[in-house]
């Protein structure tokens, strides 16, 4: 698949000129001085390249975009549509390539007008209705409107067709320091849409794993060939509202979406061999897993744990996902219990609760060898065992030596898991407050896996070269 370069300059332009106003605050409706100030703010801070200032009341920054004394290949233009529209021809006439069009509320004429401005100069539109633009983690292009407000650079990129849910998913990624490549907040979709997204992210290196949010798909063909070349390369995961008909009729009210019936979504998601879930959560979660982790070969899993009930619920858990408890072999199971005098290593596996740092590096070393296993859920409590939280260094240590065969890792609780993620938390060990998550997790490696292997199936090889790995 081609380069989009068209929509390369969206997330990797040189100069971008923001335009706005310092009076301007709509009755209803985003256009205010605070919005285009904190835009502004933000871009400065954080972007690497020019930065001009268009405030059209002439106060902070050039008046108008001729003034401009380069030529900007990006326009984040903040005003109300009919201003947005005019700032929108002026920015084609100067040589803009693209257009983020941040606010909302356009008629249907309007909306013409801008595709009109699309078609005379050949210039991309992100919009109407985008809310907060675009993120480049690598740039530092930043187009949100939230102070201070920027993710760690890593391998998951996310476009959301909401700016409400792309504003939660954002906050989310910060707040728990997932690793972001690329953001964007696709809004009502006039011009620039899910399509034009992925065959970019497809050519971005630092996209290892592509999230979307989605009401809609106006051309499911189109939609559904681009993403099956994609999968062979990198995981899409697709959370989609309006499932219900009266979400799908507020779905079409608030942008413009074609939903369609739920049942022929999931038919196309599955042709394109995209892998749907059914939260936010689970969409974060899986996210990390698959950036973090490779696919999941087989359905055989062990859990390695200091405490003997939440291996159990951990059990159950990875039965309902479609998962198996992996058979240990008679060595590996002799192996242990000789090293460990009272420790049962019939999977899942207690390791009983003094146990540190040695025993689960040992532990788990022979079980990630153990050819009958294909992957491995850790526990790892503090609260009633002796366990430290440097003690969590010895999961990540030991897992890189098995680069084939994914490892989570469950410090269940809510204390627990603040003090493991701070050890584990930007390592390449995917972590789970309760079992259940971890599960869903490991589910979601599997699907990815299936794909993979079907894809090889039906003679279309994976470009190993290209191919999602793991990168310890």
């Amino acid at each position: 698949m081609q380069l989009n370069r068209e929509v390369e300059v969206l997330f990797e332009p040189e100069r971008v000129v923001l335009i706005g106003s310092s009076k301007i605050r709509e009755k209803v409706g985003m256009s205010s001085p605070q919005l285009f100030e904190n835009v502004v703010y933000n871009m400065k801070r954080y972007f690497k390249g020019e930065v001009y200032v268009v405030d059209v009341h002439g106060e902070k920054g050039f008046a108008s975009i001729e003034e401009v004394p380069a030529e900007p290949q990006l326009a984040v233009i903040m005003l109300p549509p009919e201003e947005s529209i005019v700032q929108a021809e002026k920015s084609a006439g100067k040589g803009v390539k693209a257009l983020v069009m941040i606010t909302g509320g356009y008629k249907e004429a309007q909306r013409q007008r801008l595709l009109t401005l699309k078609s005379e100069y050949n210039v991309r539109i992100l919009g109407p209705n985008t809310i907060m633009g675009v993120i480049n983690t690598e740039n530092g292009l930043n187009t949100t409107f939230e102070r201070d407000l920027m993710p760690r650079k890593g391998g998951i990129a996310v476009i959301s067709q909401s700016g409400g849910v792309g504003a939660c998913l954002l906050d989310w990624a910060c707040y728990y320091r997932l690793g972001l490549s690329k953001f964007a907040f696709m809004g009502d979709k006039i011009d620039i849409d899910d399509v034009d997204l992925l065959q970019y992210l497809d050519h971005d290196r630092k996209t290892r794993v592509i999230c979307l949010y989605m009401e809609g798909i106006k051309n499911g063909k189109r939609f559904v060939e681009a993403a099956q070349q994609i999968v062979r390369r990198k995981p899409i995961l697709v959370l989609k509202g309006g499932v219900t008909a009266e979400a799908a009729r507020r779905a079409l009210s608030h942008t413009a979406s074609i939903a369609g019936s739920d049942e022929v979504f999931n038919a196309a998601l599955k042709k394109a061999g995209i892998i749907r879930v059914e939260t936010l959560e689970e969409l974060m979660n899986s996210a990390v897993a698959l950036e973090k982790q490779p696919p999941l070969k087989g359905e055989r899993i062990a859990v390695v744990s200091n405490v003997g009930g939440p291996a159990i619920i951990a059990a159950d858990a990875l039965a309902r996902e479609g998962l198996k408890l992996a058979p240990l072999t008679p060595e590996t199971q002799k192996t242990i219990e000789r090293l460990y005098p009272g420790v049962d290593a019939t999977n899942p596996i207690d390791m009983i609760a003094d146990a540190r740092a040695e025993r689960y590096k040992r532990v788990l070393d022979m079980v990630l060898a153990d050819p009958n296993v294909d992957g491995v859920m850790v526990i790892n409590m503090l609260k009633s065992c002796f366990f430290e939280p440097e003690d969590a260094k010895a999961i990540a240590e030991t897992a890189e030596k098995y680069p084939e065969k994914p490892v989570v890792d469950v410090p269940a609780g809510g204390e627990d898991f603040e003090l493991i993620h701070k050890v584990l938390g930007e390592t390449n060990i995917p972590l789970y407050n309760i079992p259940e998550k971890a599960a869903k997790a490991l589910k979601t490696l599997r699907e990815y896996g299936k794909i993979l292997e079907k894809l090889e199936k039906n003679g279309k090889p994976i470009n190993r070269e290209d191919e999602f790995k793991l990168k310890r």
